[in-house]
């Protein structure tokens, strides 16, 4: 409490530069913040059963804070030229992380993307609240939750009623492929790109068709789907993002 009440009894002007310096207040300030922005984006991510959730997204954050914190002690103290070096290393590191995250499944789908830029990004606004870039770090926040939560819908909708849809189809047998592409010549789809290849899972050996066609106008995807899971010889089909 003694620190709060300090916080608001201060001047305006001391109270920046009290949070610009490093001493005690402005660290913990800056330790809490990283732990608030890293939980909100982590809790996102973390009820919709991602792969990085909760503690992972605090992580990060606080990581990346305690570099930036580090980075400018070593170069107040130190003289040293570049203060951003460590900072620099965080943003290309994290990548490993974020790779981590990215899966492709055994049908060609590929899942975690958006977990593993959402990592990149917990990085760079605890780089931002690390260097006391708080207003950066407040409204760059709120911003990757925004789009995180109430863009998704968009996304979707995007993805899902689009022009263009790329298809992972299994057949039983190679047969049946040719009958599929013509169901699609005859509803006037254009077959721009196809791969056959046999099915990735082991002990299954359908025959994998991954096929990009387009239409004329905005299509329904899962209606698209519906339709053409009933040709002859379909064991699954599903779209790939």
């Amino acid at each position: 409490m003694g620190v709060l009440n300090l916080l608001f009894i201060l001047p305006s002007d001391n109270l920046q530069d009290i949070l610009k310096d490093l001493n005690i207040i402005s660290i913990s300030a800056r330790i809490i913040l990283s732990i608030i922005m890293g939980g909100i984006l982590g809790f996102e991510r973390g009820i919709k059963n991602r792969p990085a959730g909760f503690r992972t997204y605090i992580l990060v954050c606080l990581g990346s804070t305690l570099v930036m914190l580090t980075n400018q002690y070593v170069h107040e103290t130190f003289q040293v030229a570049d203060p951003s070096r460590m900072g620099a290393q965080v943003v290309s590191g994290i990548g490993f992380l974020g790779a981590g995250a990215i899966l492709i499944t055994n049908r060609n789908q590929v899942k975690g993307l958006t977990t593993a830029a959402g990592l990149w990004v917990a990085a760079c606004l605890g780089l931002a609240i690390g260097i006391g870039f708080y207003y950066g770090a407040i409204i760059g926040g709120l911003g990757v939750l925004f789009v995180l939560s109430l863009l998704q819908k968009v996304d979707e909708k995007i993805r899902t009623n689009g022009k263009i849809i790329t298809l992972y189809v299994e057949f039983k047998e190679v047969k049946y492929i040719s009958a599929f592409i013509n169901k699609l010549q005859e509803q006037h789809y254009i077959v721009e790109d196809m791969t056959l290849n046999k099915n990735p899972i082991p002990g299954n050996e359908n025959i994998a068709l991954i096929i990009t066609f387009k239409s004329s106008v905005r299509m329904k995807h899962t209606e698209v789907i519906q339709k053409l899971s009933n040709a002859e010889g379909i064991e699954y089909i599903g779209e790939l993002h």
